[in-house]
């Protein structure tokens, strides 16, 4: 895995039609660390991780770039950025055990099978969900498929992390066990962070700066 390095939003502006969303925010994430985007629902905060992402709807105009490191991403497609995303679903394919869900993130440089069930084991381990593998996603409590979808996410070796308030559907101990779940593996894995949210309290976890809309 490559060394973790800062996430640069430059010049980046969004705009759908006359209406400009975003106008030139520049800013540095260095790893571990959180850029939180704070307003209202329909503001436009998604449409920026979207930009981030590479899947922003050719409905909007955008300028800018956006890199990691020396790593110019402005114009690479979404599967060659390896930028991490959590949304306020948690997505598990209702099909797969929890183990294939997260074994479906792995890279495929971990082929053999012995390799990707010790990284399937470590990450649900780092759950505080040993023993899981086989169980079925729809046999989890919300929070407990909320951590698996964040394991998933960073099986995956991003290199930045997205987060589209995925704490707003857990009820109010449940989130804030979450943000410090989801705040703590980012830090240690060194990940650089950009939030969007409408709720104070998250911001405060996320600890970082914060962009207000």
């Amino acid at each position: 895995m490559s060394e973790p390095s800062a996430l640069h939003l430059e010049g980046v502006r969004i705009a759908l039609r006359e209406r400009v969303l975003f106008d030139a925010i520049t800013a540095v994430i260095p790893p571990g660390e959180c850029l939180t985007v704070m307003g209202p629902s329909g503001c436009g905060k998604s449409t920026l991780l979207a930009f981030l992402a590479g899947s922003l709807d050719p409905v909007f105009t955008a300028s800018g770039g956006v890199r990691i490191g020396a790593t110019d991403l402005t114009n690479l497609p979404p599967e060659a950025r390896r930028i991490g995303i959590l949304f306020q679903d948690d997505l598990l394919f209702p099909h797969l055990s929890v183990g294939a869900n997260l074994g479906f993130a792995l890279p495929e440089s971990v082929r053999p099978s012995a390799a990707r069930r010790e990284r399937i084991e470590q990450a649900l381990a780092d759950a505080g969900l040993e023993g899981y593998a086989d169980r079925d996603p729809a046999s989890l409590s919300g929070g407990q498929r909320a951590r698996v979808a964040v394991m998933r996410t960073l099986s995956a070796g991003p290199r930045a992390l997205l987060l589209d308030e995925p704490f707003s559907k857990l009820d109010a101990q449940l989130r804030a066990d979450f943000r410090r779940f989801v705040f703590d593996h980012a830090r240690a894995s060194g990940l650089p962070t950009v939030l969007v949210t409408h709720d104070e309290a998250d911001a405060l976890a996320a600890g970082g700066p914060v962009i207000r809309l």
